[in-house]
């Protein structure tokens, strides 16, 4: 979220609670605002980690505002979108005539978040000398501007992101370790929102919220379902993207299933289970029911989809994230059919 060169920004302090800025209420997502209040009211240095779109600086954001620091300056950059002869300058700021350019005396980013939140996203993008010229203010609580002769001191509360394994970037040499264990007093996982699905509903409601509610889409339950089936590489971010183009070639209409299909960028509709000709062959014909007494439509139903699920674990060598795959279904889901239906996949192996 944090955008470009420009990337350092403040926010006033809003007693918002922390439930809006953190949506849903999946497990996963109670288990993160629980951590956030715990760690809200410390002046501990969080890292927080997780896939890209996931909603790293919303965290940031919502310790930030829920906690003691909340009526002081929060400050955010972007590590990854400052070019690398800049960054020292934009964290510590630099003195009149310290390099060319620099035409006037300019506070630094630390000096702008005194005694409030320094918020470092990307963190794992940051070039090697400047990690050891972070530390260094970390440790010592003082920072001279470039061109300086003075060390100022600064109270600071740091917050970083990455969406990279910086165990891998230590191994690497590319990430100080040191660096790392002063940055990850705590550690915090966000996860993705292929991981919470369920908060989907959430989510588009608190996009939409504000808008003009004429002018929203609506999205029906096969919508919602089929929303809930998308892998969602993009996360938050792509769902939010979603619900705006929604807006935009829905105004003011519910949208079905086949209109999620359009938005995501598909021209045929996605059904629960897998379309027969391209991925599993179509299950065997039963004989034909004759109406001389009740029909047993939920045990005929039942069969039907054990035999679907039976051949897609077979045609996926018993992997059940590939068997959802091709049954359209979430993990999760499937998983709780099989042990309804008793199925082991080791035995289709």
């Amino acid at each position: 979220m944090s955008s470009n060169i420009c990337a350092a920004k403040t926010a006033a302090a809003k007693p918002i609670a922390i439930e809006e800025y953190l949506i849903g209420d999946s497990a996963p997502m109670l288990l993160l605002r629980n951590m956030v209040r715990r760690v809200a009211n410390s002046s501990a240095s969080v890292m927080i980690c997780g896939a890209s779109g996931s909603g790293k600086e919303v965290v940031a954001r919502a310790i930030h505002a829920t906690g003691l620091r909340a009526s002081s300056p929060y400050v955010a950059l972007n590590c990854g979108a400052i070019p690398a002869e800049l960054i020292e300058s934009e964290l510590f700021g630099h003195e009149r005539g310290a390099f060319t350019g620099a035409q006037a005396r300019r506070t630094g980013h630390f000096e702008n978040a005194h005694k409030g939140t320094l918020f470092l996203d990307e963190i794992g993008d940051m070039r090697f000398d400047m990690q050891v010229k972070l530390l260094r203010v970390l440790e010592d609580g003082l920072v001279s501007r470039v061109g300086g002769n003075s060390a100022l001191p600064v109270d600071v509360r740091i917050i970083s992101a990455t969406h990279q394994n910086l165990e891998q970037a230590i191994t690497n040499g590319r990430f100080r370790q040191d660096l790392y264990f002063r940055l990850g007093v705590v550690l915090l996982h966000v996860p993705t929102l292929a991981e919470r699905v369920e908060d989907i509903p959430q989510l588009i409601a608190h996009f939409q919220r504000g808008k003009n509610s004429a002018e929203n889409c609506h999205f029906d339950n096969s919508a919602i379902a089929q929303l809930q089936a998308h892998d969602w590489p993009g996360n938050v971010r792509e769902l939010r993207n979603i619900v705006e183009r929604a807006n935009v070639l829905f105004h003011g209409e519910t949208i079905d299933a086949f209109g999620v299909d359009q938005l995501l960028g598909s021209t045929a509709p996605r059904m629960n289970v897998a379309p027969r000709a391209a991925t599993l062959p179509d299950p065997v014909p039963t004989k034909p029911q004759t109406w001389d007494a009740p029909i047993d439509l939920k045990a005929q139903i039942e069969r039907i989809e054990l035999e679907r699920i039976q051949t897609a674990l077979g045609r996926a060598d018993g992997v059940i994230s590939e068997a959802a795959r091709l049954l359209t279904l979430k993990r999760t889901t499937l998983i709780e059919k099989m042990r309804k239906y008793g199925v082991d996949r080791v035995v289709l192996q």
